[in-house]
């Protein structure tokens, strides 16, 4: 094998090279010589004229003394010589090492023995010493790279079935979806994080003293960006300082509005893998209790309820809320000092900022308080991100593609007063906003159906949901006219995609119950009982 293989040297060998490499042997391209004796023997004779001469004008003994002096300082000066040479020798010999490409047709193939020869530099004849030296496999990838479930696994060949010819019942409905078994969902559950286009590293703003000379629109909990804020926001970089709500404090529920109890953030931070979380405030919807849920995630996955002070009442009193903090599975967090008099806009911090309120968490799953899950997180997370390895995942309108019809549908509910959702589309128009078409695709919507969040915590996501977020503190808090803006904004400069499934999918894994006080109303009413949809059956099968 050839001292090139390594980098060592390049070129082809000379016939001596031959020789030497049919009998495995390695020589250095010079051996200096040790016959050669012309220079010690010229050495001794001007010594002893040297001799001679200090001899005739000093006595003898300061004569030694003087030689001896005259040889100690020669021998540093040769040890000196020798080792500086030695050292230069060697780290030219790194250098060469280092300059050649990974990817060299001179390179080893990985996990090969190499027999190398490694050179001395010392004064007397050189010695060849062999060794061996194992290169060692890559590193594993630094980044999750997605994965295909093997051939003539069931979920390879699902297609979605029409809906039933059902007449009676003309809304939306759910629809199979072909979830893995747990098991297998946990063993695929990705051990590095996912790419991150572009951004790797993300700072949020932090305010002691409000700056509030801003255009319109921010608060003292989002602060109080500017337009020109606004647009750097959207300029994507490597690393980026931007607002995030929570302005005030250094950390998040900390003196910040949205006030959590250190104990419940210090549980918070020790979520290290997937949570669920919801939130219920005013009172206004019923704690629902996921199923179908393993033993495995119930010890692994955290859920956390975030409450305000009168859900915490309510529950108290009728809830079984007591010192343990929990009621079933959730971990009830009471929020102190909401910063939003919108009850809406205060659940959108939990919402959308979930990886600021979980900074150790990988993965996490958004359910609206009125909804009661029916899959486990695990079989949802493989599904709706590893198996499509996205980052975000949400669901689209089931009936609504587009921002326009999506504010008409906003005013004529009273969802937020008309002016302030004119002017947030006007707003968009002026940037560019267009009506939905095909000419998007491969995008399928502009609008959400925003009660559903799926997500990896990688910068990218943690990006959008911060942008996102602002937009709802600037704006109105109608989360679903601002989505597609941010989205578009950010995949313009990063190719980054949202996956967005279709909403019969996520009725296969959450249903929703009606808000308190249509339970109550219903309760007061006379039969017939209006019961909520009934939960997808499931089967043994992959399908559910």
């Amino acid at each position: 094998m050839n001292g090139g293989s390594l980098g060592i040297r390049s070129g082809s060998y000379s016939s001596l090279d031959k020789k030497q490499q049919q009998n495995d042997v390695l020589l250095p391209i010079q051996t200096p010589s040790t016959t050669k004796t012309k220079p010690y023997s010229k050495m001794f004779k001007d010594k002893e004229k040297l001799f001679h001469w200090a001899c005739k004008f000093a006595g003898r003994k300061r004569v030694r003394m003087f030689l001896l002096l005259a040889i100690s300082a020669a021998v540093f000066v040769w040890v000196f010589y020798v080792g500086k040479d030695e050292d230069q020798e060697n780290h030219n010999g790194h250098k060469v090492n280092d300059s050649l490409p990974l990817n060299s047709s001179e390179t080893p193939p990985m996990n090969e023995v190499q027999t190398v020869g490694i050179v001395n530099r010392v004064s007397f004849p050189i010695d060849v010493e062999r060794t061996e030296v194992r290169v060692m496999p890559p590193p594993p990838p630094s980044y999750f790279l997605g994965y295909t479930l093997p051939p003539g696994h069931p979920c390879n060949s699902f297609t979605l079935p029409p809906p039933p010819a059902d007449k009676k019942r003309t809304g939306p409905r759910p629809c199979p979806v072909c979830y893995i078994p747990m098991e297998e969902a946990i063993a695929l559950m990705p051990k590095v994080p996912s790419f991150s286009p572009v951004v790797k590293d993300l700072t949020y703003v932090y305010e002691e003293n409000l700056n509030k000379e801003t255009e319109f629109g921010g608060s003292d909990f989002g602060g109080y960006p500017t337009l020109k804020q606004r647009d750097d926001s959207y300029d994507i970089r490597e690393s980026m300082n931007l607002h995030c709500g929570f302005v005030k404090g250094r950390k998040p529920g900390h003196g910040t509005g949205f006030d959590i109890d250190d104990n419940d953030l210090l549980h918070m931070e020790q979520c290290r893998g997937v949570v669920v979380a919801s939130a219920i405030f005013g009172a206004f919807d019923v704690i629902q209790q996921p199923k179908n849920i393993s033993e495995y995630s119930k010890r692994t996955i955290c859920f956390y309820m975030f409450a305000d002070e009168e859900t915490e009442a309510d529950l108290k009193a009728n809830g079984g809320l007591d010192e343990t903090r929990k009621i079933g599975v959730w971990r009830i967090v009471v929020v102190r000092n909401l910063p939003y008099t919108d009850g809406r806009r205060n659940g959108k911090i939990p919402k959308l900022l979930t990886h600021r309120l979980f900074p150790n968490a990988r993965f996490s799953l958004w359910i609206d308080g009125k909804l009661e899950l029916f899959v486990d997180p695990y079989q949802i997370l493989e599904r709706f991100l590893w198996r499509t390895n996205a980052t975000f995942a949400i669901s689209r309108h089931y009936k609504r593609f587009d921002v326009f019809d999506e504010a008409e549908a906003n005013k004529a509910a009273g969802k937020y007063d008309n002016a302030s959702v004119d002017f947030q589309v006007d707003f968009y128009k002026k940037e560019g906003l267009t009506p939905y078409s095909e000419a998007k695709l491969p995008i399928k919507s502009d609008v959400p159906e925003g009660c559903v969040i799926i997500r990896e915590h990688v910068p990218i996501s943690n990006l959008f949901s911060c942008l996102w977020f602002n937009e709802v503190d600037r704006f109105t808090s109608r989360d679903q006219i601002s989505f597609s803006t941010v989205r578009d904004k950010i995949a313009a400069k990063t190719g980054w995609m949202v996956n967005m499934f279709l909403d019969c999918e996520r009725r296969n894994f959450v249903v929703q119950q009606y808000h308190k006080e249509v339970l109550a109303y219903l309760a007061q009413m006379a039969p017939p009982v209006i019961n909520p949809p009934p939960p997808p059956t499931s089967s043994r099968s992959f399908v559910r």
